[in-house]
């Protein structure tokens, strides 16, 4: 864990700095510095400061960044602050309506490692499909863990495999949880969007033909459209005590959050395009007890519960509609219980000779269960429930460590050696749904077992079978049942040396051994030279790999496509069954990479500026297939999807950080310009002689790319003087291109949005926040009228958000 403080911490000298500074409600020079002398991930030599490591990181403090935003997820948080990070909110996506996917440096959202307290975090459950960012991929949810808990982020930029294991190729993400005590502090947040928008259209509430959608889904309800919508309220509390006199601490975090959907214009077959509601609780704890003057002990976890409620596409005639139950159509609704616990504990010790000791192990684990609503089984008819419960899946991970680190002060200026081990399980699990999730039935109401002598009902309009399985997320059947383990064991040895005051030298070598698919041998090495005690040169050089996730091998399922062509069933075959094997789809190996980075970093009196440099080279990229012809496979299914090692990439791109901070007299003014230009490649496609266009096609792409815009920018002016604070953030949005149904091009050109707050410090215990996020209600470029978005809406889920305006209010205290 020590280890990922070593290249994390190397990555950062200037963007740390230039990021703290601007985050700062009221910037104070003492907070900087104090900050710049905590360890910080990436390095495991706890001598190194943020300004003389040799890469990148952004180290952002949360909560000066939570009282100057309406931000209220992690996930918004970092989109708006961290140069090359990227979320954003899907519609239409399944699972990733209830789990947003992000993802660092254009990567895939299972290509950054997260930890906690340096400690390896458990990923989600969930694996991305459909249209969805990062869509075959499985990553960390960031959500899960509450803001207020949370006491800095820090984000390593850089390949870090060869120093934390898999996940790792883009980066690391480590938060650091609270250690304050003998105060509470919190605060009590409510906002809204605005659902009027400029243009020939107006999102509201209402449909393409001015129709409103029931508590069901239904679009056969007029009524007058809302003004706001999406309103969400969070409550949040923090709490430290003491124990003992040594130091020790308990630190506990509780938070509340509830935000109603979101709805925006969509096409006939789309009437429910927006937001998720979300109803989520938090509760974090972080604990350390000195035992003796050379041993602590530590431990820390947490719960979350969320309850999430998202529209699927609509159902408006046809065999998929019983008329008698929902006359017209109706719209199913996708709800989800996703429970995720975790918990650490170790103990950290010092010899005598100086040696530092940590052992530790961490548990995590995350449910989600999917619940169907406002939904029929058709082949049920006028006997079917509206709604049913569709099963689910589960992940959990185990991972121990032992790590050892010693500085030795006599060699040259200081020589940092650190080794240690690790072992890591992980289980996953699917599991089956109640009958009528998944069965279709035959005219006798029974389920069909023999289609040579069971047929289902025939619509009596449009003349067609009626389709099994609930209708908006078909459940998982028993032959859907998953329950499959792995370990991994590993070794690394990490290094760091200071040749001279001005030359800085690190070097990291890990050996990983996989029980599904073998042996993996990485690593890096990175430098920094000072050429003035101002401006400093940096860069590293590392190869790195991904382990297949359990759910990318095993995860299967029977689903629904919808387009503005109508629907059809589509089989997303598991890595090892006779059908993917049929195809010629091998068995999915790890992916692998080579990251190099150059930097630039300079600090002049109240200005600091970084300028990193990187290329990662992918191979074996695990990428979701296009859907192949599977009709001859008498399997009742039109079509087949399969994850696959189906691309190479390259990845170019530049991370920018300029920041400047100036008091006079009783005010105070910060200015930052963040950026990030990337440019991702698919350098290679792995099709093994089958259709290219339908392996991994120019619509497939075009959602690989999406994940990696070309560009972000972000301008953050803050002043404050006494007991007022204001600031105003400008971030540009670079143009995304993505292929729609029809084969054509979906351009969304290059956008700015507007955030502002204003807050005044009430008594010494309180103070009041307003603001806005996207103050002038701007959203993505309107398509045509064809219908052919992935998302069925009037835009697709792109980086800058659908939903429009978003005003809030926020009440702070502590006391």
């Amino acid at each position: 864990m020590k280890k990922i403080t070593l290249l994390l911490f190397l990555f950062q000298f200037g963007s740390v700095f230039a990021q703290k500074e601007t985050l700062e409600t009221k910037p104070d020079t003492t907070k900087v510095q104090e900050l710049q002398e905590v360890q910080i991930v990436g390095s495991r030599n706890t001598k190194r400061t943020v300004v003389n490591s040799a890469v990148p990181i952004d180290v952002i403090d949360v909560k000066s960044v939570t009282t100057q935003s309406g931000k209220v997820e992690i996930n918004e948080l970092l989109q708006y602050v961290a140069p090359s990070f990227n979320a954003n909110k899907q519609s239409g996506s399944d699972g990733a309506d209830h789990v947003d996917p992000a993802t660092l440096r254009g990567m895939g959202p299972d290509q950054t490692l997260v930890l906690i307290n340096g400690k390896r975090r458990h990923q989600s459950s969930l694996v991305n499909l459909f249209g969805t960012r990062g869509r075959g991929n499985t990553g960390t949810d960031l959500n899960a863990i509450p803001a207020s808990a949370i006491k800095r982020i820090e984000i390593l930029r850089d390949g870090a495999a060869a120093q934390y294991g898999s996940d790792a190729i883009a980066g690391v993400i480590n938060i650091v949880l609270n250690d304050n005590v003998n105060e509470v502090n919190g605060a009590i947040t409510y906002g809204a969007y605005d659902t009027h928008a400029k243009g020939d259209f107006l999102p509201g509430t209402a449909n393409t033909h001015g129709n409103r959608l029931d508590e069901n889904g239904n679009g056969n309800s007029i009524g007058k459209d809302k003004k706001f919508d999406g309103n969400s309220l969070k409550i949040a509390a923090n709490y430290g005590v003491k124990i003992g006199k040594d130091g020790g601490f308990v630190n506990f975090t509780t938070e509340y959050f509830s935000k109603e959907k979101t709805l925006r214009p969509g096409f006939d077959f789309r009437k429910g395009f927006g937001e998720a509601e979300i109803k989520s609780m938090n509760f974090m704890a972080n604990l350390e007890i000195p035992l003796n003057k050379k041993i602590k002990f530590y431990a820390f976890g947490g719960r979350n519960d969320r309850n999430t409620d998202a529209y699927a596409f609509t159902r408006n005639d046809g065999s998929r509609v019983v008329e008698s139950i929902y006359p017209g159509g109706y719209t199913p609704r996708i709800t989800s219980n996703i429970t995720d616990n975790s918990v650490a504990a170790g103990f950290k010790m010092e010899t005598d000779n100086g040696w530092k000791i940590d052992l530790s192990n961490a548990y995590g684990k995350n449910n989600f269960d999917y619940k169907i609503k406002g939904t029929i089984n058709a082949s049920l008819e006028e006997a079917s429930p509206t709604s049913f419960d569709a099963g689910g899946f589960s992940l959990s991970q185990n991972t121990s460590n032992l790590d050892f680190s010693k500085n030795f002060k006599s060699v040259l200026n200081g020589l940092n050696f650190a080794f240690g081990a690790e072992y890591r399980i992980e289980r996953y699990q699917i599991d089956a749904g109640e009958i009528g999730s998944y069965a279709t039935y035959d005219t006798n109401g029974v389920p069909i077992t023999d289609p040579t002598t069971q047929s289902a009902p025939i619509d009596p309009i449009s003349g067609e079978p009626r389709p099994g399985g609930s209708q908006g997320f078909p459940g998982f059947s028993p032959k859907n049942e998953v329950n499959e383990t792995r370990n991994s064991k590993a070794l690394y040895v990490d290094t760091e040396l200071d040749v001279s005051k001005e030359f800085l030298v690190s070097a990291a070598l890990r050996y990983e051994n996989y029980s599904d698919f073998g042996n993996t041998l990485n690593l890096k090495y990175a430098y920094r030279f000072k050429l003035t005690d101002q401006i400093s040169l940096r860069g590293s050089w590392s190869t790195g790999f991904r382990a297949p996730s359990l759910a990318q091998i095993y995860f299967n399922t029977n689903f629904t496509n919808f387009n503005s062509s109508g629907a059809s069933e589509v089989l997303l075959s598991a890595n090892d069954s006779p059908v993917t094997k049929g195809f010629g789809i091998d068995k999915l190996k790890e992916e692998k990479s080579n990251n190099g980075s150059f930097g630039l970093t300079g600090t002049f009196g109240h200005f600091t500026a970084t300028l990193d440099g990187y290329l990662i080279n992918v191979r074996d990229r695990i990428v979701l297939t296009g859907y192949f012809d599977a009709t001859a496979l008498n399997l009742n299914v039109d079509s087949a999807q399969f994850f696959v090692n189906g691309v190479n990439t390259r990845t170019t791109g530049l991370d920018m950080v300029f920041a400047w901070k100036k008091s006079y007299g009783d005010s105070k003014f910060g200015a930052t310009l963040v950026g990030n230009i990337n440019k991702m490649e698919v350098t290679k496609v792995k099709n093994n002689g089958l259709d290219q266009e339908t392996f991994f096609g120019r619509r497939e792409i075009a959602f690989l790319k999406a994940s990696a815009p070309n560009s972000k920018y972000g301008l953050n002016l803050n002043y404050s003087r006494k007991k007022l604070d204001t600031g105003v953030a400008f971030t540009r949005f670079s143009e995304v291109v993505l292929v729609d149904y029809a084969g054509m091009d979906n351009v969304y050109t290059a956008k700015i949005v507007t955030d502002a707050t204003v807050g005044y410090q009430i008594t010494k215990q309180f103070k009041l926040s307003i603001g806005s996020n996207n103050l002038f209600n701007i959203y993505p470029d309107k398509q045509d009228e064809s219908g052919n978005t992935e998302a069925g809406g009037y835009w697709d889920a792109v980086q800058m958000g659908f939903s429009g305006a978003y005003y809030y209010a926020r009440l702070g205290f502590k006391f």
